[in-house]
């Protein structure tokens, strides 16, 4: 028996029966609609269940494809011959069911391809089985008193030696049962096995090998009234789904809280998963965690993490060991016995990072949203700095709720915030050249010579972020040769010319020109970044050492997650003094005797072309700020600004977060934004200008010709960033009044073939326009 395949599909020769018919999302860039492809089932994989890794003929020329069943169907339209065959069950694990169905559902919201979602959903570890290891274990069949006849002496060595073990040694790893018994090769176990003397059975397991780092933790509080109060509420409704904001100052003891409800949910025999917008959050977290639940294993998924050890930790949550799982937006995806997940934490939910920004392009507290709402359980999220989204939808939604803390823990003291007019202290200053302005030079010497320590903030990274002809009447600027933007210094001692530039969108470097390219004058060094101020802070005070007691923390210096772990934790025990670095350092830490917080330049987001930019400089300046004032002493945070009236900056700086938000969403209605309405970025990119130009011309043509009525097309225009890696970039920005309305739309459009041009980009809920 055997199929004959032609273009036209699959035709049977001989007529064979079909065990049914299962939908497959195929892992190719194909299938906006999510629906899947139509596949029959031969009898011999009959026992396909859904999530199963299978492979299936693709196309004309009927290319193996791997694939995920994603469904079962009980009849179909077309007739049996025309229909293809699932080809094989791939190895690696099934995805679990519910999982299934969350990754279609994140395919048609985000209009990504289902089966490169599917895949995104299952870490590349697990796919491999990296670690993993077959054991070979050796039993004995029954216990002889007497040796079988016709044994050689090596048989007769390895059965005395089986029968003098005692019971609870058994049974034993075959090569462990060779090397005890002192013989050279297997035969002689083989050879009992094959006589069926003795039993082999065989047993997989994932060898890993990783040591957390261990940090210390603060003693269990006591919650207060407000606490308690906010624990009993999320409580009350702990068997169905319902969002909670946790919205309070920082250090008001959101994680306490949360902590608390997690104890009341595992006692119960249930799961719970918590997402960190960052893996630098993890050590502090995972500490905490295993400290407050020492018989809780603690399951880490993250891309830091051994390879091993991300498969280890998958199939413990898998099994059910590990009853909490901890990691970034990837870890959305645990997978969670069915029917077992009883609360997801999403901590700083207003983060960024928790959106993706590559196919697919989910956003991770969405995602934990639509996951707890499917499982029937309460969802937390946590910020001192809400995002827009979260706090609209707590103030117009019925199944949200808005919790508010308006004080820090006790033996926490309020930080006192300083808001410096950089411009005006440089025009005084003798050192103009410096970037810590002389009030913020001032607090720095004081903090060290208190011996406390000091966190300051710089969102640059490199030496000088600028770099152009001395000569005023030139303006020659160097620029990166594949990308609109500008090249940014890094020193390095070991390159003769002192460093080299870099562009920090395609990572293209080059030498650094000796004098202008345009006239031959001097190049001008100009801006700040990490770097400088390092060499700054250095000279200003040469008692701290590079690397010891003055840590510089950026993507630049971070080989990998081990050292970051080992530098946070070096900056809890008080080992280094000042660590300064970008964004990185802003969120999560908890340190008592940090006294001083700098932001070298709170203006670094301010005026970039992004309705968010505001937004985002307010949740930075907060969230920095807020890590000091957490032992005896309230601290001073000191912000440098060029605006210092700007509404961001100061909101921030008096630590009036409902009031910002409530502003900035009285403007954002006004201008018809998200969250008042919904948005999607189309984005062509292509190397041809001129192609690049036609398509997001036709796009836009034909997508204003489906607009609803409240469809809105800006555009096309060119991108902020106008060309990336030598391609040019055009968009259009669509809104809608509801989500409803923007899938439809695009929905649509997708049927129509709109958006089938390979150099299309949809985003569905952009958090940047860049």
């Amino acid at each position: 028996m055997f199929r004959s395949v032609d273009n036209a599909g699959v035709q049977e020769l001989f007529p064979e029966p079909i065990a049914g018919w299962m939908t497959v999302a195929v892992d190719r860039p194909i299938d906006l609609a999510g629906h899947g492809l139509t596949y029959a089932v031969p009898p011999e994989l009959a026992d396909l269940e859904i999530g199963a890794p299978v492979t299936v003929p693709l196309g004309r020329g009927n290319t193996p494809t791997a694939g995920w069943v994603t469904g079962r169907i009980q009849e179909t339209e077309k007739p049996p011959g025309v229909i293809k065959f699932i080809t094989d069950r791939r190895q690696g694990p099934p995805l679990p069911a519910d999982l299934v169905e969350l990754g279609c559902w994140m395919a048609k919201y985000w209009l990504a391809p289902p089966g490169p979602t599917l895949s995104a959903m299952l870490p590349a570890p697990v796919r491999r089985g990296t670690g993993t290891v077959t054991h070979r274990l050796i039993h004995l069949v029954s216990s002889p008193t007497e040796i079988p006849a016709r044994c050689g002496p090596a048989q007769k060595r390895v059965l005395a030696f089986l029968n003098a073990l005692p019971a609870e040694e058994l049974p034993i790893e075959r090569s462990t049962l060779r090397d005890k018994v002192g013989i050279s090769t297997f035969g002689p176990i083989d050879a009992l096995v094959q006589r069926g003397v003795l039993l082999e059975t065989r047993r997989t397991s994932i060898h890993e090998a990783w040591d957390p780092t261990h940090l210390q933790v603060p003693p269990v509080p006591e919650p207060t009234p407000q606490q308690q109060s906010i624990i009993d509420d999320v409580l009350t409704r702990r068997t169905r789904y319902s969002a909670n904001l946790l919205h309070g100052v920082t250090g008001a003891g959101k994680t306490e809280i949360y902590l608390r409800i997690m104890q009341e949910i595992l006692e119960a025999g249930c799961h719970v998963l918590v997402l960190v917008p960052e893996i630098a959050l993890t050590p502090q977290l995972a500490a905490r965690l295993s400290a407050r639940f020492p018989d809780e294993q603690v399951a880490l998924l993250h891309s830091a993490l051994p390879a091993a050890t991300r498969n280890a930790h998958w199939h413990a949550i898998r099994r059910g060991d590990a009853r909490i799982t901890l990691g970034p937006r990837s870890a959305v995806f645990a997978p969670i016995p069915e029917g077992r997940l009883g609360l997801i934490v999403v901590d700083e939910e207003h983060d960024a990072s928790l959106k993706q920004e590559t196919t697919p392009r989910y956003h991770g507290r969405d995602v934990a949203i639509h996951r707890a709402h499917r499982a029937g359980c309460p969802i937390l999220l946590c910020s001192a700095t809400p995002s827009l989204e979260s706090w609209h939808n707590a103030q117009s939604r019925d199944d949200w709720t808005l919790h508010s803390l308006t004080t820090r823990a006790p033996g926490l003291r309020t930080p006192r915030t300083r808001v410096v007019d950089l411009a005006s202290e440089r025009r005084e200053d003798r050192d103009r050249g410096s970037s810590l302005g002389p009030t913020l030079r001032s607090a720095l010497a004081e903090t060290l010579r208190q011996d406390r320590q000091a966190l300051l903030l710089l969102n640059r990274r490199g030496w000088a972020t600028y770099l152009a002809c001395s000569s005023r009447r030139c303006g020659w600027v160097l620029e990166c040769a594949h990308c609109d933007a500008a090249m940014v210094y890094h020193r390095h001692g070991e390159i003769p010319s002192g460093g080299y530039v870099r562009c920090h969108h395609c990572l293209g470097e080059v030498r650094l020109p000796t004098s202008c390219e345009e006239c031959g004058k001097p190049i001008a060094r100009l801006g700040t970044g990490t770097q400088r101020l390092e060499e700054e802070i250095l000279a200003l005070h040469p008692e701290l050492v590079e690397g010891q007691s003055l840590i510089r923390l950026d993507t630049d210096s971070m080989a990998d997650a081990a050292g970051l772990h080992e530098i946070l934790a070096a900056f809890q025990r008080g080992e280094v003094r000042v660590l300064l670095g970008t964004q990185m350092i802003a969120k999560g830490l908890d340190v008592p005797g940090v006294r001083l917080v700098g932001v070298i330049d709170a203006d670094t987001a301010l005026h970039l072309p992004d309705f968010r930019a505001s937004e985002r400089t307010f949740q930075l300046i907060s969230q920095v700020t807020g890590r000091c004032g957490r032992g005896d002493e309230p601290g001073i945070a000191i912000v440098q600004t060029m605006d210092p009236d700007a509404p961001s900056i100061v909101a921030a700086c008096r630590g009036a977060a409902s009031e910002f938000l409530e502003s900035e969403l009285t403007h954002r209605r006004q201008a018809s934004l998200p969250p008042a309405t919904r948005m999607a970025r189309i984005v062509v990119q292509d190397e041809n200008l001129t192609d690049c130009e036609t398509t997001i011309a036709r796009i836009c043509e034909a997508i204003t010709s489906l607009a609803p009525e409240s469809g809105i097309v800006l555009g096309p225009m060119p991108c902020p960033l106008a060309r990336v890696r030598n391609r040019h970039r055009r968009e259009i920005l669509l809104t809608a009044s509801t989500a409803t309305a923007i899938q439809q739309w695009l929905h649509q459009a997708a049927a129509d073939r709109i958006l089938a041009d390979p150099s299309v980009i949809v985003d569905i809920d952009p958090m940047s326009l860049l």
